[in-house]
């Protein structure tokens, strides 16, 4: 794994340390399974504060890119599952909403599309 923290440039260093992370777990570079440095020893191979650190842990943790084990480490998590996890639940509250306010199962199908082109392109 390897990390290049630029303290000049506009993300918080935490959201480096996130965005990077979250980057080589989606390209493969790191594989389900690795297991990730602990918070302290990447916080002094980085030098940086250990709770910048958890931070970014903290934070690819709720989005589903790496998992703590205890004592088993912090590893990254299975591509998806807790992501599949949140897309699903929010897509139900979205089929319950568009329900409620009166809108055909095309018309709410149809809005799901454009929202889609529109984040993706294309």
């Amino acid at each position: 794994m390897t990390l290049k923290i630029h303290i000049s440039e506009g993300a918080a260093p935490y959201e480096q340390v996130r965005a990077q992370i979250a980057e080589q777990a989606r390209s493969g570079a790191l594989p389900v399974g690795y297991r990730l440095p602990t918070v302290r020893g990447l916080a002094e191979e980085l030098g940086l504060a250990v709770n910048t650190v958890a931070k970014a842990y903290r934070a690819l943790e709720t989005d589903g890119v790496i998992e703590t084990r205890g004592r088993g480490g912090t590893l990254v998590a299975a591509a998806g599952s807790a992501a599949e996890r949140e897309a699903a639940t929010a897509a139900q509250a979205y089929a319950e909403r568009v329900r409620r306010l009166g809108l055909t199962r095309e018309q709410a199908s149809a809005a799901v599309a454009d929202a889609l082109r529109a984040a993706y392109g294309g």
